[in-house]
């Protein structure tokens, strides 16, 4: 493993600290907080899977993580290196030295041989002559199981061998620190079940592996699961009755999300919280309507945030329950 770059020491010394990451944009004048307070802990050698679908936040960490994103607030360390607080001119050092990117649509250049594609960061950075980072390429593509490929143009390779050459590609600098994006979103499952079992042998190699993905194929084999959207989006609770007073607030935005809303009587107004403190009014609703069905079966955060307007009476439906009650036949 290479010396880290200068910053700030944290503690503990070893590995990947995630310490209360909160991340948010403002977008058409309201905020989005994909990261919301977010926490872990990974130890070098382990294999952290991010689970969650698309929206959840998960290429959002792997910027904040690789050092190409600044967090709103929280931190990141990285065997002792604090990413969020080094100056800027050592980012670059940070993420040429200390971190590997294995992206989804695997980025090969076509005109170039698998062998050239793994070298290109070696030679570009020039950390070595273009002989040794070719050697390298070459050994690296032998423990990736394509010793008999490395001459071959990306054209010429199946996707499972293109992820391969782009996993060889992310470990030529040698990093502590691998961050793979949906790395089996493209895979039919026999070259996902490859790609997977790569990850579970390069774990071993003293390095943390970070992969972002909704396929659930990748569980079994993580030694830490960081599940992105809340827990108990499915509440054990069946459907009940709630009541609100006139002004009181039903949930805020960017809440987790876990049952709809069936108003039985009264008024509910659903707006959405602005940057500059105001809100925009987005429906007024009454008996017969549902509201917040979107994040409760999608999993997502609250979009907007709902008040009674009146004194409220309304059904609270686990998603598993309004999903049903939307497929029975009328």
């Amino acid at each position: 493993m290479t010396e880290p770059v200068p910053g700030r020491i944290t503690a503990p010394a070893s590995g990947l600290v995630v310490t209360d990451l909160v991340k948010e944009y403002a977008g058409d004048g309201y905020v989005v907080r994909p990261l919301d307070h977010l926490s872990f802990h990974a130890e070098p050698g382990e294999l952290v899977v991010l689970l969650g679908p698309s929206g959840s936040g998960k290429s959002t960490l792997l910027s904040c993580l690789g050092g190409m994103l600044s967090p709103t607030s929280g931190s990141i360390s990285l065997n002792g290196l604090d990413v969020t607080g080094a100056f800027k001119k050592h980012l670059d050092a940070y993420r040429r030295k200390h971190v590997g990117f294995v992206f989804q649509g695997f980025n090969l250049i076509p005109s170039l041989s698998a062998r050239e594609n793994v070298a290109v960061p070696l030679i570009v950075s020039k950390a070595c002559s273009r002989s040794e980072a070719l050697a390298r390429a070459d050994a690296l593509l032998e423990r990736v199981g394509l010793g008999d490929r490395t001459r071959h143009r990306p054209s010429q390779l199946s996707g499972g061998q293109q992820q391969r050459v782009a996993v060889a590609r992310g470990l030529v600098t040698d990093p502590d620190l691998l961050i793979a994006d949906e790395p089996t979103a493209n895979l039919d499952h026999i070259q996902a079940e490859a790609v997977i079992g790569l990850f579970r042998e390069l774990r071993s190699q003293g390095r943390v592996i970070v992969v972002s993905t909704h396929d659930a194929r990748l569980v079994p084999v993580a030694d830490r699961v960081v599940r992105m959207t809340p827990d108990g989006v499915e509440p054990e609770r069946g459907a009940h009755e709630v009541r609100f007073d006139a002004g009181e607030t039903v949930f805020s935005q960017e809440d987790p999300a876990d049952y709809v809303y069936s108003i039985v009587s009264g008024q509910v107004r659903i707006v959405r919280e602005l940057v500059d403190g105001d809100r925009d009014v987005l429906a007024e609703l009454g008996p017969g309507q549902y509201f917040g069905e979107l994040g409760a079966l999608l999993g997502f955060p609250r979009s907007a945030t709902a008040v009674a307007q009146t004194d409220v009476v309304a059904t609270a439906l686990p998603p598993h329950e309004f999903r049903a009650q939307l497929e029975s036949p009328a």
